[in-house]
């Protein structure tokens, strides 16, 4: 018999033994929270023991930078550690990703900012809402004095501080599109979350007026394309030079992507077991339900892979000192876009096999649904908008998007 040379086993660095291990706890988790998840719908934020459990797991940390005591992991772990907590409940996942990577975009900001905030409580919780024509900004002495009023600022009710869009327009410059860093007594909560789907995640309206932002306390959106941020002697890391807003849609695409992996799971299991009401017959045994079946696990395939391709290519270029130019930028939020609407086409194809069982409210199926179609409401999303801007670079245009 001829000799067989072992192959080597593959030596996992500190940081894939810290994502796998955050990774473990979310999948634990998701089942936990799928239990909560009616609950959080009808609290219209997340319970209390889902934030103590993200808390106590070291999920709202996963992007922290080590220093601070954070896992300091790839922006990939966006969408592998999203999509694991989505498949038990979109709305805790969506929280998450959100809150989590405001510790990533704090980490760019002036030092002064992260110390105000970091110094305090590490823990400490940031919510957002970067909807930049919602602010009335004006330059004062030392900073910028700010109004408005913000929608969808979600796990809003649980921070204790809030980044704010705005654009600081000065005669005879060009706008300033910036990020301003609030603390929780400078603003208000407006009880405005009342919708059909992601309810669970508390993305209220907030407001404030005539509060002034010391020029520490914010940051431009010219400093957060890529490469160096003000931050950026603190934190050197690949993590903290990837473009903000060129990759924004993969800070909530993962939710997507798990929503469907978590209602095809449910969907194939519940039918093996299941036979029709009419005829008796094994639904298993019907092809247009094994197609259906086939179809969303293509469509969620394909749908993670361009995800994860997409944030694992972003930190390569960060980690050689590379800043993509605008088309791949645009290229990036196009295919982020079209890998939601994948995800968002599998969660229908489910619901069309299902028949009328997606109808009861005691199901899972009709959550997924309507947390599906919220999540391809967000205007990341939005395939025509992200083709369109494309579209407009290949054709020799200027971006319509001054963030990116």
């Amino acid at each position: 018999m001829m000799d067989t040379i072992a192959a080597p086993r593959s030596i996992r660095s500190p940081a894939d033994q810290r994502h796998d291990d955050l990774l473990q706890r979310a999948t634990d988790l998701a089942s936990t929270f799928a239990g909560r998840a009616a609950r959080a719908e009808d609290l219209r934020r997340l319970p209390r023991e889902n934030e103590r459990d993200l808390h106590d797991s070291g999920l709202y940390r996963m992007l922290q930078p080590r220093a601070l005591g954070g896992s300091e992991l790839g922006y990939e772990s966006l969408i592998t550690i999203g999509a694991a907590l989505a498949a038990g409940c979109a709305s805790t996942a969506w929280n998450l990703t959100n809150l989590a990577s405001h510790h990533w975009m704090l980490a760019m900001f002036p030092p002064a900012a992260q110390d105000r905030v970091w110094n305090e409580d590490p823990d400490a919780l940031i919510a957002s809402s970067f909807v930049f024509p919602a602010a009335k900004v004006a330059k004062a002495p030392g900073g910028y004095v700010v109004s408005g009023r913000w929608p969808f600022s979600s796990g809003v009710d649980v921070c204790t501080w809030n980044m704010l869009a705005g654009v600081v327009r000065t005669e005879g410059e060009a706008p300033d599109h910036r990020v301003f860093l609030l603390p929780r007594s400078d603003y208000t909560i407006l009880d405005t979350w009342h919708v059909t789907g992601l309810k669970g995640t508390g993305s209220n309206d907030v407001v404030c007026e005539e509060v002034f932002v010391p020029e520490e306390m914010t940051v431009s959106v010219a400093h957060l394309k890529g490469g160096a941020t003000p931050g950026s002697e603190r934190h050197p890391a690949p993590l903290y030079r990837v473009p903000v807003f060129a990759l924004f849609p993969a800070i909530l695409s993962g939710v997507g992507l798990g929503n469907g992996e978590g209602a095809l799971t449910d969907y194939v299991a519940s039918t093996r077991k299941r036979s029709a009401s009419y005829t008796g017959a094994r639904l298993a045994e019907l092809q247009s339900i094994q197609i259906h079946i086939g179809s969303a696990a293509t469509r969620l395939s394909h749908s993670r892979r361009m995800m994860l391709a997409i944030c694992e290519e972003a930190m390569a270029d960060a980690a050689r000192g590379h800043v993509p130019d605008l088309v791949t930028k645009f290229a990036y939020r196009r295919d982020l876009a079209f890998a939601t609407d994948l995800a968002t086409a599998a969660v229908d194809e489910i619901n069309a096999g299902s028949g009328a069982q997606a109808l009861y409210l005691a199901g899972s199926q009709q959550r997924r649904f309507r947390d599906a179609h919220a999540i391809s409401a967000h205007i990341a999303f939005s395939t025509d908008v992200a083709n369109a801007a494309f579209g407009r670079l290949a054709l020799g245009m200027e971006a319509d998007n001054p963030v990116v």
